[in-house]
């Protein structure tokens, strides 16, 4: 039996880059504005405790060693709980160049801590990792450090696959495995004709067994998950300078007038006016 890949696909519609964030030494504490990027920043605390404060909140202390994971339209803190430099802090920047990045970042409307002991197994690893070349780094230090960031944002996704944080969402449907074989394969090929039947199928079940347990786990119906993504896909190839033409038959879209009505329905459901023309 192939075993499922539950997170390539995932990985391939959102291009991440994962950037290292520099800093000096004797920083005791850093702040990051709040931004419209879809940018995810990771934390890693590898020794002491730092004090980590998001939004308005009044903050939390967080123990080495630990994740904490924050979008970048919240603006956060972390500073040194004992006064002293923060060298005990790894941070990095995830960009996103694909068209699921706004898909992944609805799972992180709250900030998140990972402490250690609670991390999944792959996820630990590369906490230890990451631990151990902060406190005794070593010849090529710079290099795994840049590579380093990338191995830790897959950490996260099988963690948070392996234990999701919220009742509902992309990663409890991955955490199911006739749901995950639907979602692989609708990130695989959005362009396909699919169909709830299709769906079902994919899934190896019925199609109204399908349609209750998807809306149970994602909390939407299939179809409007297969609409988001198409949406996704087809706006950023909008945003890349690509004709509709191409972000049409990209996305799975019937017709350039099929996707520009899609197109103008969602940007009138957030409030931006204006027409789409071929």
């Amino acid at each position: 039996m192939i075993r499922l890949d539950r997170l390539s696909a995932l990985m391939q519609g959102l291009s991440p880059r994962v950037q290292l964030i520099p800093r000096s030494e004797a920083d005791t504490g850093i702040r990051f504005d709040a931004s419209a990027q879809e940018v995810l920043f990771l934390h890693v605390v590898t020794q002491g405790s730092v004090l980590f404060q998001a939004g308005i909140s009044g903050g939390v202390t967080v123990r080495a060693p630990a994740l904490l994971v924050c979008r970048a339209d919240t603006a956060h803190g972390l500073s040194s709980a004992a006064g002293e430099s923060l060298r005990g802090l790894v941070s990095v920047r995830t960009f996103f160049d694909g068209p699921g990045a706004s898909l992944l970042l609805r799972e992180f409307e709250e900030p998140l801590v990972i402490a250690l002991d609670q991390a999944d197994v792959s996820l630990s690893h590369i906490i230890e990792l990451i631990t151990s070349e902060q406190a005794q780094p070593r010849c090529g230090h710079p290099a795994l450090m840049d590579r380093a960031g990338e191995i830790l944002f897959i950490g996260l996704l099988r963690h948070l696959v392996a234990q999701p944080q919220t009742l509902s969402g992309l990663f409890n449907g991955l955490a199911d495995p006739r749901i995950a074989r639907t979602l692989v394969a609708l990130h695989a090929s959005p362009q396909d004709r699919w169909t709830l039947d299709a769906m079902a199928r994919e899934a190896g079940m019925s199609r109204t067994s399908f349609a209750t347990k998807f809306r149970g786990v994602m909390n939407l119906p299939a179809g409007k998950y297969l609409e988001n993504l198409r949406l996704a896909i087809a706006g950023r190839a909008v945003e890349s300078g690509h004709g509709l033409k191409k972000a049409a038959r990209d996305s799975g879209y019937a017709s350039i007038s099929a996707l520009s009505r899609a197109l103008s329905r969602a940007r009138t459901r957030s409030g931006i006016t204006g027409g789409i023309t071929a």
